[in-house]
């Protein structure tokens, strides 16, 4: 959220301004008129003046004809990362950060949280969980209209990963078919399908065809023919939406585990585990403050961010991550999460 802020002048002077007729001469007769001590105001008036013009032209301050307002601060430049070969996401559902860091229904989320890097200020975007999944995907919330059925032609994740040569699957469970483009079979439901609603995806069958069942993933695991970029979505029942966090916790375990150990994922491979939202009471940046969690074998370990991040930064680390350095939406001025990896 941008918020406006007003300038005052620090130095606490109002500006001087004098004039005097078009000839020099006037000009003389004028300041004679008024005596010596008129003259030698002006003088060091005129000379303050200059030297102040000075100052600001070695510092780089605006020229003549230009805004009093301060050069807006510039956009984020690409961040240096480790080389990523592999990058996954999983998304999971509707709990605060207080909910899920230290409890003991989740120790196995807690565990990678502890051992490698935890975002402590990370915020959903908003309430309802479509926009926050568009968020991830565009760079903007799009709608917040969870049955939103529509089509959304902005940049997004798959058009910057298929114009730089790169690869991606999501992996969502509990939907009917490979390419399903319809409405909710639950526990699938689309509003956590954000790759339905883009334009790239709804027309082009090819790409379409990158939205796969769930069971895919132990496939192309084990298959060495995972996707450069994975976004992992667990049906209802195993993502804390409609099951517990104890259940949820035991899914990634089953199924994220024995991703990390793969060599795969120790050779190149990046996984973000966050939640979409908080609570619907937790209004704090739009949608809540959520656990965010960072692994891969470049990463700090026992690292805790104070940074603020939402999800167009997760946007951008993905990208990043993969050498992608055009983001879309506001992921192109979101702080990159390069802080959480060894060297930084």
């Amino acid at each position: 959220m941008s918020r406006m802020q007003k300038q005052r002048n620090d130095t606490g002077v109002s500006p001087q301004t004098f004039s005097c007729t078009s000839t020099s001469n006037q000009c003389v007769q004028d300041w004679s008129r008024r005596g010596r001590r008129g003259f030698l105001f002006i003088t060091l008036s005129v000379a303050i003046l200059v030297a102040v013009a000075a100052v600001q032209l070695a510092c780089g301050g605006y020229s003549a004809g230009s805004s009093s307002r301060p050069n807006p601060a510039p956009t984020p430049g690409p961040a240096t990362f480790p080389s990523f070969s592999h990058v996954f996401l999983v998304v999971e559902e509707n709990h605060s950060f207080t909910d899920v860091i230290g409890n003991s229904s989740m120790p196995y989320l807690n565990s990678l949280a502890s051992k490698y890097g935890l975002a402590k200020q990370y915020f959903a975007n908003a309430h309802p969980s479509l926009p926050n999944y568009l968020m991830l995907t565009t760079g903007q919330m799009e709608t917040f209209d969870d049955n939103f059925s529509g089509t959304i032609g902005d940049d997004n994740v798959v058009r910057e990963l298929v114009s730089a040569g790169k690869t991606w699957k999501t992996y969502q469970e509990s939907i009917p078919s490979a390419g399903y483009l319809g409405g909710d079979a639950s526990p699938y439901v689309r509003r956590h399908n954000p790759f339905s609603f883009l334009s790239d995806v709804q027309n082009n069958t090819s790409q379409a065809a990158n939205i796969v069942p769930f069971t895919q993933f132990s496939t192309d695991l084990a298959g060495n023919s995972l996707p450069n970029f994975s976004f992992i979505v667990p049906d209802l029942n195993n993502d804390a939406h409609n099951g517990t966090l104890a259940a949820a916790d035991s899914w990634l375990q089953s199924n994220i585990a024995p991703v990390i150990a793969s060599s795969t994922f120790q050779n190149g491979g990046l996984l973000i585990i966050i939640f979409d939202e908080a609570e619907l009471t937790d209004l704090d940046h739009g949608g809540g403050q959520v656990a965010a969690v960072i692994v891969s074998s470049n990463s700090k370990t026992n690292f805790q961010s104070q940074t603020a991040y939402q999800h167009q930064s997760t946007l951008r680390l993905v990208l990043e991550a993969l050498g992608v350095n055009k983001f879309p939406g506001e992921a192109a001025t979101s702080p990159a999460m390069a802080e959480f990896f060894n060297g930084h």
